[in-house]
């Protein structure tokens, strides 16, 4: 186990070296000069400059991006070019709000997912099976910030069950703010618990399709025993790697739905960042989520040798 988890330690650092890479070059290209964006079209030539001096944008390239990923190395973000602010407080007033909003959504999916998948496995073909099948492909088909202003227009202009947007702060209570972290997290969840159930029926359909599967039955054990005990466990392998994606797309793509709830979180904070030019932050902020994406990545395939022994024998 440790020399798999080392191989696959080492494949995180070359993918974050290339992400990095990738990422300054693309934030290199766009056009654009932030020092003339933040002073207006009437500054003077020289006021540019000097600005450009003290934002560092005069440095060559090379020593601007190993001054970057030197500081990120120490916890040193940089600083926000709107805000004047180190970038890493900025990301962490927001991170307090995106982490645990991804995390909810992502066990909602979970919840909703796991006995939805499993229970349509077990019914193949019958009223059920098609009833759930249905429901999901529903689910998938329905865009999630469409979902989002009509739950909105229910529960909260109507029904005053929720508030229709921002965040009071975890100040106010772990209640008050998952209260109003809970309609935005069903609208993340609903698709993609409608993705993992028809890949977890998928799986599980596999696997009881499986010769030890018949064994097992023909040894005495029921359908639920058999399910239980051999079936669910190999049947995680693809399901794992969904969760894994589904994580990382909650981290890093709900830009809409926290615009839809007023929400500060990082996918506001990206969005302002390019319509302010604050590059520095937008460079930082997309580090640190392909940081989350490859990290979850490389647990999701530790959890793969557990799930699968013999995945540790092949490395």
């Amino acid at each position: 186990m440790g020399r798999y988890a080392l191989t696959r330690l080492g494949s995180l650092l070359v993918s974050l070296i290339v992400a990095s890479l990738v990422i300054f070059a693309v934030i290199e290209v766009v056009p654009g000069d932030p020092a003339a964006f933040m002073l207006g079209l009437n500054a003077q030539p020289e006021t540019v400059a000097a600005l450009r001096d003290e934002l560092g944008l005069n440095a060559t390239v090379a020593e601007r991006y190993f001054l970057w990923i030197g500081g990120m190395l120490q916890g040193d973000l940089g600083t926000s070019y709107t805000y004047r602010t180190p970038v890493a407080e900025i990301v962490a007033e927001r991170l307090v709000i995106s982490l645990p909003l991804a995390l909810y959504a992502l066990a909602l999916t979970v919840l909703i997912a796991f006995p939805v998948g499993i229970l349509a496995a077990t019914k193949r073909g019958s009223p059920t099976d098609v009833a759930v099948m249905g429901g999901t492909q529903l689910g998938v088909a329905i865009p999630n910030f469409w979902f989002a202003m009509i739950m909105v227009a229910i529960f909260a202009i109507n029904l005053r069950w929720f508030s229709a947007g921002g965040f009071p702060g975890w100040d106010a209570g772990v209640f008050a703010g998952l209260k109003a972290l809970t309609l935005p997290a069903i609208a993340l969840a609903l698709p993609q618990a409608s993705i993992l159930a028809r890949v977890m029926r998928s799986s599980l359909l596999d696997t009881l399709s499986e010769d030890y599967i018949r064994t097992a039955r023909a040894k005495g054990l029921t359908k639920r025993q058999a399910l239980r005990r051999h079936a669910l466990r190999n049947a995680l392998i693809p399901v794992l790697t969904i969760i894994g994606l589904q994580f990382s797309f909650l981290m890093a793509g709900a830009i809409i739905i926290e615009n839809v709830f007023f929400l500060p979180g990082l996918g506001r904070l990206i969005f302002q960042a390019i319509s302010q030019r604050d590059l520095i932050v937008v460079e930082s902020v997309v580090m640190l989520l392909v940081f989350a994406v490859i990290t979850v990545n490389f647990l999701v395939d530790l959890a793969y040798a557990w799930v699968d022994p013999r995945l540790r024998i092949r490395t």
